[in-house]
């Protein structure tokens, strides 16, 4: 005779849910951060998250969006899955597995209404290093930042830092401050145009002495990959 399974048997992981956010703020890469207001790992900073709720989030896509809300006040337009972490050590708590997403935001304000986090900051990328971080998270980081970088390189994906009316010139500088190398302005616009993703509007700005023209995304098109790289 067969008998049912039953779940508590087993000894399940802790499953998380985080999102690495990044966003350009005066020519350097920014990430979203939280300061904890809980245990473990109490008053050090990490990535929104949390557990998943399972009477609510109908999947991990809703659960990433709703604890970014609750913890940040931001909700972006663009999430991608990044990659699961999981391990022993990662958490004193247990066995734990977290499902990171990662997004390019543009700036905006970010404020907290959870009692959960102290804070929350755009964190320069480049501090890192010194900030006194929870769990894994600086690797996620950086692991985060490596794929935004490849991404930035062959894709569209950093107009989604950018304001909704933008010059060439703006997605020239934030494609530069996520890869932290120089592209070349020409191979940029011929991207642009080939992308098919962008509506030219019909005004100009002052930008740097001279007219430059304005762009937007066109509603609801899906990001565009090549097959090359940009020219650096």
């Amino acid at each position: 005779m067969n008998k049912s399974y039953d779940i508590n048997e087993f000894k399940n992981p802790l499953f998380t849910v985080d999102s690495a956010l990044f966003t350009v703020i005066g020519n350097s890469l920014k990430v979203l951060m939280v300061k904890r207001a809980n245990e473990p790992f109490l008053g050090r900073w990490g990535l929104p998250g949390g557990f998943v709720d399972v009477d609510i989030d109908d999947s991990t896509d809703l659960t990433a969006l709703r604890k970014l809300k609750e913890k940040t006040s931001v909700a972006p337009q663009y999430l991608e899955q990044l990659r699961t972490f999981s391990g022993i050590n990662r958490d004193p708590r247990g066995f734990s597995v977290t499902l990171v997403y990662f997004a390019l935001v543009a700036e905006q304000d970010v404020s907290s209404h959870i009692d959960t986090v102290e804070d929350a900051q755009w964190v320069d990328i480049k501090q890192i290093a010194d900030l006194p971080v929870a769990f894994d998270h600086k690797h996620i980081i950086e692991q985060a930042k490596e794929r935004l970088q490849q991404k930035a390189l062959y894709s569209m994906v950093p107009v989604y830092c950018l304001p909704e009316y933008f010059t060439v010139s703006q997605l020239k500088s934030v494609i530069e401050a996520i890869i932290g190398k120089t592209i070349q302005r020409k191979s940029l616009i011929r991207r642009i145009e080939a992308a098919e993703m962008f509506e030219v509007l019909d005004e100009k700005v002052k930008s740097g002495g001279r007219l430059a023209q304005l762009y937007k995304v066109k509603p609801g098109v899906d990001i565009v990959n090549f097959e090359r790289n940009l020219s650096v």
